[in-house]
């Protein structure tokens, strides 16, 4: 069953700014460094399911240990996005609006339901 999120972006990033500017991080957090700690950070999540099963990465959040490790790596993850988002002025929301749009052609539903090729694989019908 899906979780509802109350995802507030401004909210994040208000909380954000104020823990980087009392720190004095700006200086650190060019969009170079932030790339590269997002990576790391993504590696890290991965380690999590490297040798699982596809059905044991399901299960894995039945591990107390690690279901709080991959709480802490998707906000890592998810604060170096905004991070760098934030850096470069981009707009999340929008941006995201525009990929799911970008992605809708890209993946019609009539040749990508229950298919996993890339876009560049789908034969027209």
């Amino acid at each position: 069953m899906a979780k509802k999120y109350h995802f507030n972006i401004n909210k994040l990033l208000k909380l954000q700014r104020a823990f980087v500017k009392e720190r004095e991080w700006d200086l650190f957090h060019t969009p170079k460094n932030l790339s590269m700690a997002l990576a790391g950070e993504v590696g890290e999540l991965v380690e999590i399911f490297q040798w699982l099963t596809s059905e044991e990465s399901f299960e894995v959040m039945k591990d107390a240990s690690k279901a709080t490790q991959i709480h802490h790596e998707l906000a890592d993850i998810l604060y170096y996005t905004l991070r760098i988002a934030d850096r470069l002025d981009v707009d999340l929301e929008k941006a995201m609006i525009e990929k799911l749009k970008q992605n809708a052609k890209r993946y019609p539903v009539k040749l990508s339901k229950g298919n996993a090729k890339k876009y560049t694989e789908l034969k027209k019908r």
